[in-house]
C-alpha cells in the first residue's frame, strides 16, 4: 500500500486499482474510506485508479490537529499526492462530498487539472447544499417500490431532525436498486466513516462561494458533472447548477441511478465516465446552460 506525507506531516495512504493513465479519486462521505468506491463499476478497466484515503480515514493516519479535517485544509493533501505521482497534471474524479474538495483543488491549482469528473456531487462549496425538500422530492419518485410505505415516514422524520434512522430501512433512497449488494454497501458505511470529524469537513468557514465561482469560471479543463436520476442529494437540477459554474462542462444524468451510480448500472457508468476521461464525444451530451 503506497503512502506519502502531507505538508503538515500526516501520513496518507492511497490504493491502486487497474492499469493505464492515473485517475486520482477523491471519496465522499464525508470522510468515508475509499474502499466503498470499489473499482467504480469497472472504471479500472479504463484507468489506473488512485483512490485516496483522506486524512483520518481508511489506512491514512489521524492528523495531530483536528482542524485540518476541514475541506480547504485538505487541498494541499491532493497536491502532495500529485507530486508523489510525479505528474504535471492529473485527471480527478470526485464523488459526493469529495466534490467540494475537488472544486477547491481546481480553484487553487487550475493548471494541475487536466480533466475533472464530479459524480453525484452537491454544489455545497458554492453555497447550494441539498435541502430536505430536495431529498423528499426525489424520495417520492420511489412510491412504486415495495419498501416505500415503511421507508418514507422514517426518512421524512430523520430529515425533520428526528434523530438517527434505521439505515437498513431509509438507506434504500440512496440506491437505484435496493438489492443485496446495495444493502451490504450501505451497511459498511458506519465502519468506513470518520463520523466524529465529518461535520468539520464541511465547516462553512472552508468555503467562499463568490470567490470559488469566480475561480472556476476561469478553469479551462473539461468537466463532467454526472447526476443520478433518482438521487436526492443532489437532484439532477441541483447538480446542473454545478455544471453551470464551469466554462467547459458537460452534464449527464444516469437513468435509474441513485447516489452511487456505479453500483446501479456499472456498464453505463463506466462507459459514460470512461468516454469523458478518454475525450470521446458522446451523442446527446448536454453542455451547460
Amino acid at each position: 500500500m503506497p503512502t506519502f506525507t502531507a505538508p503538515d506531516g500526516t501520513e496518507l495512504a492511497y490504493h491502486v486499482r487497474g492499469e493505464g493513465e492515473p485517475l486520482v479519486v477523491l471519496p465522499g462521505g464525508p470522510l468515508r474510506a475509499s474502499a466503498y468506491l470499489g473499482d467504480l463499476g469497472g472504471l479500472a478497466a479504463h484507468r489506473r485508479l488512485i483512490l485516496l484515503d483522506l486524512r483520518g480515514t481508511g489506512d491514512s493516519a489521524v492528523p495531530a490537529d483536528p482542524a485540518t479535517y476541514r475541506c480547504d485544509r485538505q487541498v494541499d493533501d491532493v497536491e502532495a499526492l500529485r507530486v508523489r505521482l510525479g505528474h504535471e497534471r492529473i485527471d480527478v474524479l470526485a464523488h459526493s462530498a469529495g466534490g467540494s474538495l475537488a472544486l477547491l483543488y481546481a480553484a487553487r491549482y487550475p493548471h494541475r487539472v487536466s480533466r475533472l469528473a464530479l459524480i453525484t456531487a452537491t454544489p455545497w462549496a458554492l453555497g447550494r447544499p441539498a435541502t430536505a425538500e430536495d431529498r423528499l422530492t426525489a424520495a417520492r419518485l420511489r412510491t412504486a417500490e415495495p419498501w416505500f410505505a415503511t421507508a418514507y415516514p422514517a426518512f421524512e422524520a430523520w430529515l425533520a431532525g428526528g434523530g438517527d434512522p434505521d439505515w437498513a430501512v431509509v438507506g434504500a433512497f440512496f440506491y437505484g436498486r435496493w438489492d443485496d449488494a446495495a444493502r451490504a454497501h450501505d451497511a459498511a458505511a458506519d465502519e468506513q466513516t470518520n463520523s466524529a470529524a465529518e461535520n468539520g469537513f464541511l465547516d462553512p468557514e472552508a468555503f467562499d462561494p463568490p470567490a470559488l465561482r469566480a475561480a472556476l469560471a476561469g478553469l479551462t479543463a473539461p468537466v463532467l458533472v454526472l447526476a443520478g436520476e433518482l438521487d436526492g442529494g443532489p437532484r439532477p437540477d441541483l447538480a446542473r447548477l454545478l455544471a453551470d459554474a464551469f466554462p467547459n462542462a458537460e452534464f449527464a444524468v444516469q437513468p435509474g441511478a441513485g447516489h452511487y451510480p456505479w453500483l446501479d448500472d456499472p456498464e453505463w457508468f463506466a462507459g459514460r465516465t470512461g468516454a469523458f476521461l478518454d475525450g470521446t464525444p458522446v451523442a446527446g451530451s448536454v453542455p451547460p446552460a
